[in-house]
């Protein structure tokens, strides 16, 4: 059973619920419980991301994402160093693959230097002694401060900070059923009375949201990310994390190479519409709300025109001739022999502005009264996390 009553409630032990968590006992909170339905923290999107720390090149100014994720990046790597935490310092190339992407390419140079981050504009031979194998049209975008972690061990350190503090509670198997009254939650253990809470639910962000009468109009439309690996013997193709230029128009980054704190190279995610917030297989995570998530897919198909051009493209991506040909568009030398399966698959959250029919780009960040409801925590809400957190509980405090 959990505790009948607390102060501050924290649904969700993902990244933003471990680092809302933390923001909140490095301002002296002394009665604070996480519930998270899962037995261990960030088994969902958190722990199941390619552990890129992004730098901040992709964010218009204007937005949460490029505010926090530029700060995020330095902080992340020094809780890594200082917990002594895997951190490659690899930084990324972003390649052009056809002369159309140029003018994107220097979209994102200018949105960087825009955000004060060091970003370079180089041309194919310097790209060589960057990344020897891979290939760009032109030119190529060079972000230095692009690094590599491991998920599962931040979320770890995360976790044994926060229980070491005697001041916070976890309750793992615990997930949240409904609103009982104003200030109290039913869960699948008990009920839990509140003084205030936040919602940091991932996937379940908008199921909990509603339940509190808050953002309705939005809704969450889960994506799936399937990963590739290369074979060892390939791994020597790729030196640091290889992008293509992104769609502007969506808020995904297309299939790419990073290799990991550990050697390996993977090669992902794609970003298929999924069936389920927990469709990791192929029927795995399919259930009686599949049906509305393809009704809301077909809306959308017919609506917004980023999301059909996402539609189209990305399943296409199932094929492994598809996949082997997107990978080769960025380091030609890599054949089909060279892909191997990866077991890694994950899901994205992707928030939807239903009234608009639009895929909502930036996070969203809701407060009602003496709740936060923490929205569309997608990319790159990981590098983000502990100064998104402090925005989150000065929302919450104010």
């Amino acid at each position: 059973m959990v505790p009948g009553k607390c102060d501050i409630l924290v649904i969700g032990g993902g990244i933003i619920g471990l680092t809302v968590a933390r923001e909140l006992l490095l301002r002296g909170a002394e009665d604070v419980l996480l519930i998270e339905k899962e037995s261990a923290p960030g088994k969902h999107a958190s722990g199941r991301n390619s552990g890129v720390l992004h730098a901040g090149v992709y964010y218009t100014p204007d937005t949460f994402k490029a505010r926090f994720c530029i700060e995020g990046n330095r902080r992340m790597k020094e809780y890594c160093r200082e917990k002594g935490l895997p951190l490659l310092d690899t930084g990324k190339v972003i390649v052009a693959r056809k002369e159309a992407e140029v003018p994107v390419l220097e979209e994102l140079s200018r949105r960087g230097r825009a955000n004060g981050i060091e970003v370079k504009e180089i041309g194919a031979q310097e790209l060589k002694e960057i990344e020897p194998h891979a290939s760009t049209c032109d030119k190529a975008l060079y972000s230095p401060n692009t690094s590599v972690v491991d998920p599962v061990k931040i979320l770890q350190a995360l976790e044994n900070e926060l229980l070491s503090s005697g001041r916070l509670a976890i309750h793992y198997n615990t997930a949240f059923v409904g609103l009982s009254s104003g200030r109290s939650v039913v869960t699948s253990r008990g009920r839990v009375t509140f003084n205030k809470l936040i919602n940091a639910a991932g996937a379940y962000s908008d199921f909990v949201a509603h339940a509190f009468d808050a953002g309705r109009g939005y809704r969450i439309l889960p994506f799936k990310g399937t990963y590739k690996k290369l074979h060892p013997e390939a791994g020597h193709l790729v030196r640091t994390s290889i992008y293509p230029v992104p769609d502007l128009r969506n808020p995904f980054l297309g299939v790419h190479f990073t290799r990991g704190v550990y050697g390996e190279v993977t090669i992902g995610p794609t970003a298929i519409p999924a069936l389920g917030r927990e469709n990791y297989g192929l029927f795995r995570g399919v259930g009686p709300e599949s049906i509305s998530i393809l009704w809301r897919d077909a809306v959308l198909f017919v609506a917004d025109r980023a999301f059909r051009t996402v539609a189209l493209t990305e399943v296409r991506k199932y094929s492994r001739h598809v996949f082997t040909e997107e990978a080769g568009q960025l380091v030609p030398a890599v054949k089909n022999s060279d892909i191997i399966p990866c077991s890694k698959v994950g899901i994205r959250p992707q928030l939807v502005d239903w009234r608009r029919k639009r895929l909502v780009g930036d996070f969203v960040v809701l407060k009602d009264g003496d709740a936060i409801h923490v929205l569309n925590a997608i990319s790159p809400a990981f590098t983000s996390a502990m100064p998104f957190a402090e925005y989150v509980v000065d929302r919450l405090l104010s």
